[in-house]
């Protein structure tokens, strides 16, 4: 029986490293929505509104862009206030990575990763095929939509909008959409949601394709080709090309749809990722490993895809 993805990782640096930014990241994803939750449960208002646009400490305004690009092609004018929370948030994802919001912010990513989760346990072998590209192809859709509608329909049905209307009113439609979201990646798709089909998260790997904080590999030369990472990554795509320097790649992921989570970095025994900036092509060499070639992986038999 093969051993659980991270199993080396946890023998050689042990369980608290070996699943450090997974646990940073799920504190972040549930204390934000948290922040959002305890003013309508607990009258606590530390942050008015919700993930489409908030007021924190009744001084810092924060806006999602995808909204405020909605709004325009619907012909809605922002106010003021929105459009100086959408500049804070753009250049923060410019910073970190667009992709930042799915794996640290978004509380829908906390439901598709537990489907996941459940898939391995029960054994649910098989998944459709969907292109990945497919979330452009949604995030187009939902933007001449609402430009034909004049409204922002999007949000009518966004899984992530609905999810705090669900938290906050109760039982409707808000937990059917999510149900179905749920049930999509536990029975038909691995990551199908939050990997394919998604155009929030497809907007938002727009916004950080020249983001500066990225997942460097400064000792992919210490490789023992475990595979781990690719078993635990949701956007697994990405990695290859870094990691075996396939066209000449430089040791750092500067694919947009790199989500940032890190959980590369946790399951690795040898230390192959870290985070760091997207300057540089240092490669740390390790004593007694040759420096790898270049290699094309492409047709490599049983790679994902």
């Amino acid at each position: 029986m093969p051993a659980k993805p991270g199993a080396e990782a946890v023998a050689a640096k042990g369980w608290l490293p070996a699943h450090k930014w997974l646990l940073l990241r799920r504190s972040s994803q549930i204390g934000i929505l948290l922040l959002f939750l305890v003013g309508p449960w607990f009258g606590i208002w530390i942050v008015k509104g919700n993930l489409n646009f908030s007021y924190t400490l009744n001084f810092l305004p924060l806006t999602d862009p995808y909204v405020i690009l909605q709004s325009l092609l619907a012909r809605q004018l922002p106010e003021t206030l929105a459009l100086f929370g959408v500049t804070i948030v753009v250049l923060f994802y410019l910073l970190v990575g667009g992709r930042a919001y799915c794996s640290w912010v978004c509380p829908v990513n906390l439901l598709t990763d537990f489907a996941y989760w459940l898939r391995v346990r029960l054994g649910i072998k098989g998944s459709a095929h969907i292109s990945r590209p497919t979330r452009y192809w949604m995030l187009a859709m939902t933007l001449v939509l609402a430009a034909v509608t004049g409204s922002i329909a999007w949000e009518m049905v966004n899984p992530v909008s609905m999810m705090h209307r669900g938290l906050i009113f109760g039982l409707g439609l808000a937990w059917t959409v999510l149900l179905a979201v749920f049930l999509f990646d536990l029975f038909v798709m691995r990551h199908g949601w939050c990997g394919h089909l998604c155009p929030v998260g497809a907007f938002y790997s727009l916004i950080g394709k020249l983001a500066v904080v990225r997942v460097r590999l400064p000792a992919r030369a210490a490789c023992n080709d475990c595979m781990d990472c690719f078993a635990v990554c949701p956007e697994p795509q990405v990695i290859r090309p870094a990691l075996k320097a396939i066209g000449g790649t430089p040791p750092v992921i500067l694919e947009a749809n790199c989500t940032n989570c890190g959980r590369c970095i946790d399951v690795c025994s040898k230390d192959v990722f870290a985070f760091g900036t997207r300057f540089g092509n240092t490669v740390v060499p390790v004593a007694g490993v040759p420096q790898a070639a270049p290699i094309n992986l492409q047709s490599r038999p049983g790679s994902p895809s």
